[in-house]
């Protein structure tokens, strides 16, 4: 058997969509699908606007730009993440503080974040891993004290919620993933909900290169010019029409993937009470979108033994982030502080297959694969 970790699903629609964005006339940035699309997040989950990216790393420097990061400014954010997380804000010259990860979670740990904050702080960048929300009262309430601003990197988190309000809608701003390892996907994309209406009119400026060129398509003015800073921003109309397709099947696609996880949570449970593994707690103020599976191992060794048997029996099971304050590029810049959480995930997490059409039969086979791993 070969089950590899990621298998890209198509709903039967995304070519019927992509012609009829080709036929259109117009399949660059905001045509007829990329309004679309994001009528669909604005209506389903609230969003006071929401503009489509060629991909959440945009959309985290697009935030970046709107939260006015300038050199020797301070952004939290946690060491157990992607790069783009933290890269949008260095590109404006901002120090990056990193705080570690909860015990029992990857998330940010919001206990830890008011004492780093320092004259300088600017912002605050909680990233929900694996759609599991962060403690966001507690980030939330230190923000408003402190008059800094929330980034929501949500890259993971579609339809997921805290205390029922949709991640990406909590903070200033949240971004969004539609690579094709996430929920919903265009292939590469993204997106950048903005939740605070002051930011509304620049946001549209800095995606269109600095212009106010959509305010002079819908009218508003006689024409458009160089008013700020900004870049490219905008995907093509054809990418939002392969998206659209993914959208309207958001529900059917939900619920397998929440079947698939309950699968794998049953199956090894056993292996989680005899204590030879940790399998992924949701806190109680979060919900499971059902985006990734992952367990912790017991040390790297072993982690690196379970990757390598695994892939000899036809399972692709990847590890995850390494600690981004242990990188080649911020090791220097970091201040030295332990950041013990975050290596653990690093050292010992494990991610295993996750996609629409896996069976039961295929979560039955990586079962006992890893059952006699562990047993043996």
């Amino acid at each position: 058997m070969n089950i590899p970790f990621n298998k890209p699903y198509i709903t039967g629609k995304e070519t019927d969509y992509i012609r009829e964005a080709m036929l259109s006339g117009k399949i660059s940035g905001d045509g007829i699908f990329t309004r679309k699309c994001q009528q669909f997040f604005e209506a389903r989950y609230g969003f006071k606007k929401t503009l489509l990216t060629t991909s959440c790393t945009d959309a985290l420097e697009m935030a970046a730009i709107l939260c006015d990061i300038q050199p020797g400014d301070e952004i939290i954010a946690p060491s157990y993440t992607f790069v783009s997380t933290v890269n949008a804000f260095v590109l404006r010259g901002a120090k990056i503080v990193f705080a570690d990860s909860e015990r029992i979670t990857p998330n940010i740990d919001a206990a830890l974040i008011e004492s780093l904050i320092t004259p300088r702080t600017k912002a605050i960048v909680p990233v929900h891993y694996a759609g599991m929300a962060c403690e966001m009262d507690t980030i939330l309430d230190i923000a408003q004290r402190h008059m800094l601003f929330v980034v929501e990197d949500a890259a993971q988190s579609i339809d997921s919620f805290y205390k029922g309000r949709p991640l990406g809608s909590l903070g200033h701003f949240g971004a969004f993933s539609f690579h094709d390892t996430k929920n919903i996907i265009s292939g590469e994309g993204g997106m950048l909900a903005i939740n605070d209406e002051h930011f509304l009119a620049r946001a549209e400026i800095i995606r269109e290169k600095g212009t106010n060129r959509s305010a002079f398509f819908r009218g508003e003015v006689n024409k458009y010019g160089w008013v700020d800073i900004g870049s490219s921003f905008l995907p093509s109309d054809i990418i939002a029409a392969f998206l659209y397709a993914q959208l309207e099947n958001l529900e059917s696609i939900q619920l397998r993937r929440k079947q698939i996880w309950n699968w794998y949570r049953e199956l090894l449970e056993p292996l989680w009470e005899s204590d030879l593994l940790e399998l992924p707690v949701i806190p109680p103020n979060a919900t499971n979108n059902g985006h990734m599976f992952y367990f912790v191992c017991k040390s790297l060794g072993q982690r690196t033994r379970l990757i390598e048997y695994l892939k000899e029996h036809g399972i692709m099971a990847p590890f995850h982030y390494l600690s981004l304050h242990n990188s080649l590029y911020y090791h220097d810049r970091h201040d030295g502080r332990a950041l013990p959480n975050a290596d653990r995930f690093s050292d010992c997490l494990i991610r295993l297959p996750m996609y629409y059409e896996m069976s039961m039969t295929d979560t039955e086979y990586i079962a006992e694969a890893l059952n006699n791993f562990f047993l043996k």
